[in-house]
């Protein structure tokens, strides 16, 4: 099975899916591509063949967020609401996929690509990854709680308020990246996962997940609305569009009025 888009997908002999992402030049995904997740995710959870799924992208890095110019390019509130609804969604549906879901890392993981990797069940990574939450500079909040799966919690702090980045290699010490890997060995390392995740019978690895996401102590879904409602309040204070403007002109001015 494959459909030919920017989300790309395909199912193997073994029942392992493979979902890639590419959108150059830095896999900043638009809206429609944050449904198309969405949607790929829903057909692949329907299908009881489906032993094992695998994000991952192709080109320059795994996922810069979302796509900057083109909610700028927007008027009005429309777009900035559309795309928290398919975040929400698309969140939500890799993290409620029956089989388990494999994020395969290649690059830079900033945003959205947080959000994603963190409703995944397993993390593989290359070397050279790196995962970060650049929104209080871009005058949003989101994905901290994902980010909060991934990192200790005075680490998620630090990360948020200063938007630095941490390494993969970090997370692997952490015990959040299950396997760390040269840039081309990422997709065999990820194969292999899925692979001795077939080996198990479908029933009760499905079993499993459903019941870790019941016990599962991150209520990431209610956590990330809550998120959300900040970003809609900075943006109706002139914050989020003042932030991004700035992304996009290459400055990062800071006012006493900008503090407010």
């Amino acid at each position: 099975m494959m459909t030919r888009m920017t989300i790309e997908t395909s199912v193997d002999e073994h029942g392992i899916a493979l979902v890639t992402m590419h959108h150059p030049p830095v896999n900043a995904i638009t809206v429609a591509d944050t449904w198309a997740i969405r949607d790929a995710f829903a057909t692949l959870g329907a299908d009881p063949d489906v032993r094992a799924v695998i994000l991952t992208a192709e080109g320059r890095g795994f996922n810069a967020g979302i796509d900057i110019k083109e909610m700028q390019s927007a008027s009005g509130f429309d777009h900035l609401l559309g795309s928290g609804a398919a975040c929400f969604a698309a969140f939500e549906q890799i993290y409620l996929t029956p089989a388990p879901v494999i994020a395969a890392v290649n690059d830079f993981c900033m945003g959205l690509g947080v959000g994603l990797v963190g409703s995944c069940d397993i993390v593989v990574a290359s070397t050279s990854a790196r995962f970060g939450l650049p929104e209080v500079d871009n005058g949003a909040l989101g994905c901290a709680s994902h980010l909060a799966k991934l990192v200790p919690p005075m680490k998620l702090r630090q990360m948020v308020l200063t938007c630095e980045p941490v390494t993969a290699a970090q997370l692997y010490e952490w015990g959040t990246v299950y396997k760390l890997c040269e840039p081309e060995e990422l997709l065999a390392a990820a194969h292999e996962t899925a692979l001795r995740i077939c080996e198990k019978r479908s029933r009760v690895v499905r079993a499993a997940k459903h019941a870790l996401n019941l016990i599962d102590i991150y209520e990431m879904q209610k956590h990330y609305r809550l998120e959300q409602g900040f970003t809609y309040e900075l943006n109706l204070h002139g914050d989020g569009s003042a932030a991004r403007d700035e992304f996009m002109a290459g400055t990062r001015v800071v006012t006493k009025d900008a503090d407010r």
